[in-house]
């Protein structure tokens, strides 16, 4: 069965985004990069909400080839245009999207399918509203959770209206010269 990975980065207070969707506070650098695409390495499905998968659509697919872009984008533009993608939505139609499959309808069903068909993990990125849908449905297998030094003090929660209570398994940390510390637990079912 594949895993489904949720990686994002997080404030130390538990925020994913300033109350207006900001994402200004993210450290990110090629260390940070070099990491991530460990993930993206072993993955071949990237899940996204509606939101994110429009930021994406609207950026990955050509970043790379941008005669500035950097390495990562080079990398990550080029795992992005050779995934599957899935976009969890219950406004969209299958004619809205190009390249891309639609889970909506049903969603537990439609994610346990996913996960049972043979291939590399899935990975989430960010996608709060996805998320947590996944999340109250315990369908997250592992959490990769970027700290970054800030306190919003206000915004989109990661954990916000959880269910249930999930036990975690710390599988690694890693601490970032940048100040960032990765945290890796795995759900224990």
């Amino acid at each position: 069965m594949r895993k489904l990975i949720l990686s994002v980065h997080v404030s130390l207070d538990g925020f994913v985004a300033g109350s207006a969707g900001e994402m200004d506070w993210i450290v990110v650098d090629e260390e940070i990069f070099d990491e991530t695409v460990k993930l993206t390495d072993a993955a071949d499905t990237a899940l996204y909400g509606r939101v994110t998968f429009d930021m994406m659509q609207d950026y990955w697919p050509k970043a790379g080839e941008n005669p500035s872009a950097t390495k990562h984008d080079k990398e990550h533009s080029a795992w992005y245009n050779r995934v599957e993608k899935v976009v969890m939505s219950r406004t969209l139609s299958t004619s809205d999207l190009q390249n891309a499959k639609l889970v909506g309808a049903d969603i537990v069903p439609e994610i346990e399918e996913l996960k049972s068909t043979a291939g590399k993990n899935i990975l989430i990125f960010g996608s709060p509203g996805a998320a947590h849908t996944l999340m109250n449905y315990n369908l997250i297998d592992e959490y990769w959770l970027f700290v970054n030094p800030v306190i919003l003090g206000n915004g989109i929660k990661l954990f916000s209206g959880i269910k249930d209570r999930v036990k975690l398994s710390l599988l690694s940390t890693k601490k970032f010269a940048n100040g960032v510390l990765a945290l890796n637990y795995l759900v224990v079912k």
